[in-house]
């Protein structure tokens, strides 16, 4: 078998990216287990124990879920699951209907909600606040959730998917007598399992990584995320390096092994969906 140059080139690109990316991941990893006074120590110069920790424990880590840290990520954990459920719900019958079905103004509702996803969050969070704090809406699940569940993008992807299930299938069901929501419950929804997790994804990371909107709309000790609770960890007082590395680590691991593990269907959809206009 013959080697190529040129592929052999290139996979030592990719080999060599993806530890670039990989040593900052892992370095968190390892810092989390390192005494607060090792984590930096090792540094400059580099040595072998700069991605080992030489005494590693998991006395911070244990230390992380006896306190309010383990209430904010079950936090963040339930908000992400509920924005889940109803935003792939809500996103998809969008989608469904801006696909399939005739009516008035249907092609400017989709140029509004391709519009929708093209503006960042943090533009709209305050006006937003507005409306909910007026709703008594702060300091509530319901404020945490609401705004993730409505995802422009999330009823673009479904969108584009919808159109590619040929219309013969639909035809055929609605000679049979089924209605709209039989169409689309019964058959195009359990066809549409690649556009289910890319929306799921992105619906998934919007609600992680917040912050800037649960810092203003739930401010109570309750209702913190593990963004927000990170925070705790430094004060007028220092820096706990240690449990800041842990918590980083613990935030950033569901994320990765969400993204792993779905990447493809992600990848499929969205190439799915360029090809549909």
């Amino acid at each position: 078998m013959t080697i190529r140059p040129g592929r052999l080139f290139r996979t030592a690109c990719i080999i060599l990216v993806s530890l670039l990316f990989f040593l900052p991941v892992w370095w968190v990893a390892v810092s989390a287990l390192r005494p607060q006074e090792e984590i930096f120590k090792y540094l400059s110069p580099l040595s072998p124990w700069t991605l080992w920790p030489r005494d590693a424990s998991l006395t911070y880590m244990i230390e992380l879920w006896q306190g309010p840290f383990a209430t904010a990520i079950l936090n963040s954990i339930y908000i992400t699951v509920v924005t889940l459920v109803i935003g792939l719900l809500i996103s998809a019958m969008a989608g469904f209907a801006l696909a399939v079905m005739n009516f008035r103004f249907r092609e400017t509702i989709f140029f509004v909600i391709v519009v929708s996803f093209l503006i960042p969050f943090d533009a709209i969070a305050l006006p937003l606040f507005g409306i909910l704090n007026k709703g008594g809406l702060q300091n509530t699940y319901t404020g945490l959730i609401l705004p993730g569940i409505g995802n422009g993008l999330a009823v673009f992807l479904f969108r584009q998917f919808f159109m590619g299930i040929p219309k013969e299938i639909r035809e055929a069901a609605q000679i049979d007598g089924m209605g709209w929501f039989g169409i689309f419950w019964r058959i195009y929804l359990p066809l549409s399992r690649p556009a289910i997790i890319s929306a799921g994804l992105i619906l998934f990371v919007f609600q992680w990584q917040a912050y800037l909107w649960p810092l203003i709309i739930a401010p109570a000790p309750e209702y913190k995320v593990a963004a927000i609770a990170i925070a705790q960890f430094a004060d007028l007082y220092g820096v706990n390096y240690s449990l800041i590395f842990s918590a980083a680590f613990f935030i950033s691991l569901i994320p990765m092994l969400v993204l792993v593990v779905f990447q493809r269907y992600f990848t499929a959809s969205v190439a799915s969906s360029s090809s549909k206009g």
